[in-house]
């Protein structure tokens, strides 16, 4: 219950924040005709969106998955087993923007750096392109556990292309073309060097309020693995410059490698994880 009553708290102050910038988030002035962005959220749920970090802005991202809603009351529906991941990214410039986090799940560290190379414009270009990478630590690795354990062991690395569209106010696309290599495998036999081929989409349903997905096909996943593909839906919330995200997703891993690898959840069965992700402008 103290779990709940801290994240309505959260929410209720980032909703009495700057309330007055809520109209920049959609009519901001972007300047040479290019659209404004597809998205208004750093993430779509778990995919990276074009979005940029403006220059000289630093944002902190609180990224929360409880355990499964499948384990009923008596884990509160997920509330008491959290995994959390806390992140900052810095405009560099408009255009590049560079990041790092903790998650609790591996206890993972990652360095990010995000680059546009297009922008949508409303007369050229149609859209925008985003290239986003990122390097993770994996430090729960045991020595014990692992004898010949190395430091390159505990390595993995992530390139995505991030291509998307406003096609109006309401309705953006985005097509994410992923490769991830983990040097040491979470599953065997799967290969350290995986595919995946992500999709997002977002609809305004109101001034403040739309709906957000995101899928991951991964392309050479063992036939044999006991991991799924990452499915997520959720709503963002857009309150005075901010955007609060709200989700159920089957994969409670954030990262990149881990979402898209080792996602455990299925839809099917109700195993699925209620998240949110809420960011602060500094």
């Amino acid at each position: 219950m103290k779990k709940l009553l801290y994240i309505f708290c959260l929410v209720s102050f980032f909703g009495n924040a700057q309330d007055e910038l809520l109209d920049e988030i959609d009519n901001q002035t972007t300047g040479e005709n290019y659209k404004s962005a597809a998205f208004k959220g750093l993430k779509i749920v778990n995919f990276e969106s074009t979005k940029m970090v403006s220059q000289k802005e630093l944002y902190f991202v609180v990224s929360h998955r409880f355990g499964s809603i499948e384990t009923g009351i008596s884990d509160f529906f997920g509330l008491d087993q959290a995994v959390t991941r806390l992140n900052f990214i810095y405009g560099i410039s408009d255009g590049v923007n560079i990041g790092i986090s903790r998650s609790s799940f591996q206890k993972t560290y990652e360095t990010s750096l995000k680059l546009r190379l297009l922008r949508q414009k409303s007369n050229g270009m149609p859209f925008t392109v985003v290239l986003f990478n990122s390097l993770l630590i994996n430090t729960v690795l045991d020595k014990d556990e692992l004898p010949g354990l190395e430091f390159k062991h505990r390595l993995s690395y992530a390139v995505q292309a991030l291509i998307s569209r406003k096609f109006s106010k309401d309705f953006s696309l985005e097509i994410i073309p992923s490769v991830f290599h983990d040097n040491l495998v979470a599953f065997d036999p799967q290969t350290n060097t995986q595919y995946a081929l992500g999709f997002g989409g977002r609809h305004k349903l109101s001034k403040r309020w739309s709906i957000n997905f995101d899928y991951g096909l991964h392309l050479n996943r063992a036939s044999n693995s006991p991991f799924k593909n990452p499915l997520s839906i959720g709503f963002d919330l857009e309150t005075g410059g901010h955007v609060f995200q709200l989700h159920f997703t089957n994969a409670q891993p954030m990262n990149v490698n881990t979402f898209l690898g080792q996602a455990t959840g299925d839809w099917a069965d109700g195993n699925i994880f209620f998240g949110f992700n809420l960011s602060r402008i500094f």
